[in-house]
């Protein structure tokens, strides 16, 4: 790949900040953040799969992001402030109804997910607020009003996802513990993962393992690649290589580059 066309990892573009949610949201939400991009910024922007949903607001629009599969390529113009909150593993399903193997790779308007009257109103505080901040404000203190409705999110959905997240053995026998654990079968599971988190444990364990690898490398900084991929549970380098190429569209060099600095 040309260096010229290589996506640039959007969290490593202009200044990320991420912080904890109002108090009363910590059950469904589990950050607030915000991305301001430079002025001069042009090209390609990767936004990589963590299995999670967000709410976003961006150009005077209110989306929800779908679970990511491989990176999202939104468009970020420069100048922009980004502000997004969000879901707490599987809590998404209860907020907006819909499985989220519908929106798999997809920002879609929350009007077309949610009560349309809601999320108009929603819509209309914010773009009243007059800084990023108060935003991010008004934000949480609309969807505040809406808990009197809403279930806490399904324990087994934490389940799933720290068991998938944990990397702790096989992922045959992860699968056969939740199985057992939740007390359901192996179908209703990978059913279940798909309304939670939009496909199955096997995919969900794949992005999560990525996800793994990059904690380390924020962690440790530039180690030696063989070791980072066997800790985070990687065959050996050529298959970190390949999964990065395959979740980013860039290479194991070009990616580890950008997280470190």
């Amino acid at each position: 790949m040309n260096r010229s066309t290589v996506p640039v990892l959007a969290n490593c573009l202009g200044h990320y900040d991420e912080q904890a949610p109002m108090p009363d949201l910590d059950a469904h939400f589990q950050c607030v953040w915000t991305n301001a991009i430079p002025d001069d910024h042009v090209g390609p922007v990767a936004v990589v799969p963590d299995g999670c949903v967000d709410l976003l607001w961006k150009d005077g629009r209110l989306m929800v992001v779908g679970p990511d599969i491989v990176a999202a390529s939104p468009e970020l113009h420069g100048g922009t402030t980004v502000l997004g909150i969000r879901f707490r593993p599987g809590a998404a399903l209860r907020w907006l109804r819909t499985p989220m193997s519908a929106i798999v790779g997809q920002a879609v308007d929350l009007a077309d997910v949610w009560n349309p009257g809601v999320a108009r109103e929603l819509c209309l505080r914010i773009g009243e607020a007059p800084t990023i901040e108060r935003q991010a404000a008004v934000l949480q203190q609309q969807l505040l009003k809406q808990l009197p409705d809403l279930e806490r999110p399904a324990q087994g959905a934490g389940a799933i996802f720290a068991a998938m997240a944990s990397g702790s053995d096989e992922i045959g026998g992860r699968i056969s513990l939740l199985v057992e654990r939740l007390d359901i079968s192996e179908r209703t599971l990978r059913r279940r993962s798909h309304d939670y988190f939009g496909y199955g444990p096997k995919t969900l364990d794949r992005i999560l393992r990525f996800q793994n690898f990059l904690s380390l490398v924020r962690a440790q900084g530039k180690q030696a690649m063989a070791g980072l991929a066997y800790e985070a549970g990687y065959a050996d380098q050529a298959h970190l290589g390949r999964e990065i190429q395959a979740l980013c569209g860039m290479t194991a060099g070009s990616f580890v580059r950008q997280i470190t600095g």
